[in-house]
């Protein structure tokens, strides 16, 4: 999308994210508590129902723009973490849920009256094995019956609605692997203590992450999305979308890094002079800026292919593998530049340092994503 549209809706997040300055992301940190305000008021921007269509109270906009507000949050010191799932599973539903599940649900995302933050994807013994998963839903008359367990499933504890992914036909009864994969959206609000159970999992960084627990849980047979058996293929979109959009979050981390850094660099002196004026604290400040200028042109080239339809799959990943690496060779550097105080939590450093370290192993590992170019972009052996 032109950069004239684009722009200023990034001013808007600007100036959003100025309401909610580093003191407010260190208390949440410490208190290990959601950032309910900031989400809020991204809502009440319609800033997170951007992707939702016009008809259903949305903006209707490319993920291009999701893009650019996701990025601009993290430049801006914040963290989307909290509810950028809504954008990327938004593609799930969008293209392949019914005209009834669409105007059910959306509207009242696109509002705030509900939040769509959980994707129930990966499973303790699966991994990124996803097509491994265990957890069944059997159909019972008007009815699925869920059984089984997520891992990972961050926001459960703050979303109304979750995309989960379950086996409906037995591994061993299906033709090809990626079968026998349903996909659902469940409304979390009659199901948590009747049959869906939540655990939260404390981790390096505030990520409101969680193991969710189904235990007979009963979901009326409307919640299936599309056609039974083809989950698989329809959470690609969503996974496609959710690479692109945590690429876009490493980009505005890296971007963060770089100016934190250049800036430190400028105004400490050591020995009677700036230490900015050292090539060895430069060198890889300018280094980060280069490798960031060019992930930023590959997360542009992913966003142009999903918004036109067309597959993008590597170009996903390679986003994704590309930004993350930036945004931790920019977080190092600007940690090394920083030095001591790099440490003291004052200055955010080390709590982006930490919130960006987790993208080179979510939500796909970088050696995945090499595994995958290796085999579908060169042609190599399947290596798993």
């Amino acid at each position: 999308m032109d950069e004239d549209i684009i722009e200023p809706i990034r001013q808007t997040v600007r100036q959003l994210c100025t309401r909610f300055p580093g003191a407010y992301w260190r208390q949440k940190d410490r208190e290990r508590a959601y950032p309910t305000e900031f989400v809020e008021a991204l809502t009440k921007a319609g800033l997170l129902s951007s992707l939702i269509p016009e008809e259903y109270g949305g903006a209707g906009l490319p993920l291009s723009v999701a893009s650019a507000i996701l990025e601009e949050i993290h430049r801006n010191g914040c963290n989307g973490a909290a509810c950028h799932a809504q954008m990327y599973t938004m593609g799930t539903l969008l293209r392949h849920g019914s005209e009834e599940q669409r105007q059910t649900y959306l509207p009242g995302i696109a509002s705030g009256e509900l939040r769509l933050q959980a994707f129930g994807v990966t499973e303790p013994t699966a991994g990124t094995d996803t097509t491994s998963i265990s957890t069944t839903a059997v159909r019972d008359g008007d009815e699925y019956v869920v059984n089984g367990q997520k891992v990972w499933t961050s926001r459960a504890e703050y979303s109304d609605l979750m995309i989960l992914l379950a086996r409906t036909t037995a591994k061993d009864k299906v033709a090809k692997r990626a079968d026998g994969l349903s996909v659902f959206v469940v409304d979390m609000r009659e199901v948590v203590g009747n049959g869906m159970t939540i655990r939260p999992i404390r981790t390096m960084i505030n990520h409101a992450t969680t193991e969710v627990f189904f235990d007979n849980m009963r979901i009326p047979a409307s919640a299936l999305i599309g056609e039974e058996g083809k989950g698989f293929r329809y959470i690609l979109t969503g996974m496609n979308a959710e690479r692109i959009l945590i690429a876009s979050e490493c980009i505005g981390d890296a971007g963060w890094f770089i100016e934190t850094a250049s800036n430190y660099a400028r105004e400490r002196s050591v020995f009677g002079r700036p230490i900015g004026q050292n090539q060895g604290v430069q060198f890889p400040i300018a280094r980060a800026y280069a490798d960031t200028k060019a992930a930023h042109l590959m997360v542009n080239e992913a966003c142009r292919l999903y918004d036109a339809g067309e597959p993008c799959g590597a170009e996903a990943n390679m986003s994704k593998m590309l930004a993350s690496e930036a945004s931790w060779a920019a977080g190092e550097a600007c940690l090394q530049t920083h030095g001591g105080f790099g440490f003291a939590e004052e200055y955010d450093v080390e709590r982006k340092f930490r919130e960006t370290r987790l993208y080179q192993i979510a939500p796909i590992s970088t050696n995945l994503i090499l595994s995958y170019i290796a085999e579908h972009e060169l042609g190599l052996p399947r290596s798993y």
